[in-house]
């Protein structure tokens, strides 16, 4: 976690190694067919929809709802820079900016989230939050046999 005072703008990282090739993980991770599957901090939420449009000045969203219909919101922004395989760069519809870093070591990739916080919960609860969506990702990427 970085912080700058300048700006007050807080930048906490989450990461997670995935025993899966670079090129299997990057589908999984931009694929809405497969953005669906992981894209949930708990067993009580759910993405129901996903749209993505990968390259810089594509849009995303990912409507993520509580299973239970109780309550939900679309997580949406814009891409503003795409490495195939390496990088994306994005901004949040409310101008946070996230980076994320696929890097390949052989059947082995390190994925690397870098993002602004928010100012309405706490720095540990998004941090434990984000954490637990890529620990979805991770579990997912390796139980399912798509292509590599």
């Amino acid at each position: 976690m970085v912080m700058n005072t300048k700006t007050q703008t807080i930048a906490i990282t989450v990461s997670a190694i995935i025993d899966a090739p670079v090129k299997k993980v990057w589908k999984c991770w931009t694929d809405t067919k497969h953005i669906i599957h992981w894209n949930n901090a708990s067993p009580d939420w759910h993405t129901p929809r996903a749209e993505n449009d990968l390259r810089a000045g594509g849009k995303f969203l990912s409507r993520m709802e509580a299973r239970d219909g109780s309550i939900g919101f679309d997580f949406s922004g814009k891409y503003t820079k795409v490495e195939q395989q390496k990088l994306i760069e994005l901004t949040l519809d409310d101008d946070r900016k996230v980076q994320l870093r696929f890097d390949a070591n052989g059947n082995k990739t390190t994925v690397t989230e870098v993002f602004e916080a928010e100012h309405e919960n706490t720095v540990e609860l998004q941090q434990t939050g984000w954490q637990a969506i890529l620990d979805n990702f991770k579990k997912y990427v390796e139980a399912s046999e798509n292509e590599k």
